[in-house]
């Protein structure tokens, strides 16, 4: 049941990175701007981000199970349907919407984790669902070029319709398998009442700052490595799998890390990692520099940094919603979309002047990170906690 949840889940990180190679020709093939097409990646991220807050509430009122089945029927209806738009505002337009309805898998799957696993075993299933899911960024470019040299951009989309359509069968024929709530609700009964316990908020705030600096980044990379750069895509996807391979290693670890050295030192440890990594990457093209030589190494601290922090600082947020994982999980990775679609979308304007715009998003949304975990006050029973 854990490959039915983490399949789930991929195919709306897919949504993004399967369509990422053909972003740089969109303007050519549908008319519009760099800066437009940029939007057809904030789109999805903005349109997930409302999505998730919208099945989160369903999540706590109704079966989880059905609804994860709604979520992927959808996704697959509108994936079809943008292979069929004539110009780049109805794609985005689409895209919102493809986003919308894909978000039920990234709301649900905690919650059938915790279900499925319990104590350390679901922190350490946690780190595998993120090393699976990290895989998706490394692979979908790859296989995103080579649908779009073999049928256009339109294939990614079509590849997605069958994937997502293929996920729905399989929930139906297997869904029941699932647990539908994990345990009962404690106290929380709404958004805002999750959002004013210290340590969910904690948590959640420096999760979705942490992931948004490096999604950030990944979603600018390709057009400044072949618009501005003069490189190939090549270039994007070894940037990506040297990232992804250290993100997996360090995220395997994190469990295991935070059992030994506790997992707020190892929460810090990793925050400051990502933290350094961007302060480095912008200090270097700051002074203009462009060598992939000396990006993709700092870029290798990032990721690790962030496979050290992410698993258990998830699975933190997560306990600290107190049995209302849909809800919680919403706000954790609404927030991660939130910041992305942010930092996207003002970054996107200045691409043209090379690396800077991008690593100045991403530094300060690093640094917003490690400010809410250092600043924002902790919860009763983190007080504790090593």
């Amino acid at each position: 049941m854990f490959t039915l949840v983490a399949c789930g889940t991929i195919l709306g990180i897919a949504g993004t990175d399967l369509v990422l190679p053909a972003v740089p020709i969109m303007p050519r093939e549908l008319g519009g701007t760099p800066a437009l097409a940029q939007m057809v990646l904030a789109a999805y991220a903005a349109g997930t981000l409302v999505g998730l807050l919208t099945f989160g509430e369903l999540g706590a009122r109704y079966s989880a199970r059905k609804l994860l089945i709604w979520s992927l029927a959808l996704f697959a209806i509108t994936s079809i349907t943008s292979v069929m738009v004539q110009s780049l505002e109805w794609l985005v337009a689409l895209r919102f919407a493809q986003g919308a309805f894909g978000s039920g898998p990234a709301v649900f799957a905690p919650g059938f984790i915790q279900g499925l696993f319990t104590g350390e075993k679901a922190a350490g299933m946690f780190g595998r669902l993120g090393s699976i899911e990290s895989l998706t960024p490394a692979l979908a470019p790859i296989a995103g070029v080579f649908l779009l040299e073999a049928g256009g951009w339109e294939m990614s989309f079509v590849v997605l319709a069958i994937l997502a359509t293929l996920c729905a069968a399989a929930s139906i024929a297997y869904g029941h398998l699932l647990p539908d709530r994990a345990e009962a609700l404690e106290s929380h009964r709404t958004y805002a009442s999750i959002m004013r316990e210290a340590a969910f908020l904690r948590h959640a705030l420096s999760q979705a700052f942490s992931l948004a600096a490096i999604l950030v980044f990944v979603f600018g990379a390709p057009v400044i490595m072949t618009e501005v750069m003069g490189g190939n895509i090549g270039d994007f996807i070894l940037l990506q799998v040297c990232g992804i391979a250290n993100f997996i290693l360090a995220s395997n670890l994190s469990s295991k890390l935070a059992g030994r050295f506790g997992v707020e030192r190892m929460i810090f440890i990793g925050t400051t990692g990502l933290f350094a990594g961007f302060a480095l990457i912008l200090a270097y093209v700051g002074f203009g520099g462009r060598s992939l030589g000396v990006i993709i190494p700092v870029w290798v601290i990032t990721n690790a940094g962030f496979g050290i922090r992410g698993p258990i600082g998830f699975h933190q947020a997560i306990i600290a919603s107190k049995g209302d994982h849909s809800r919680g999980a919403a706000l954790v990775v609404a927030s991660i979309l939130g910041f992305t679609a942010a930092g996207t979308a003002a970054a996107a304007p200045f691409l043209n002047s090379g690396w800077w715009p991008l690593a100045l998003a991403s530094f300060l949304s690093a640094t917003l990170g490690l400010v809410c975990l250092v600043f924002l006050p902790k919860g009763v029973a983190e007080a504790g906690m090593r």
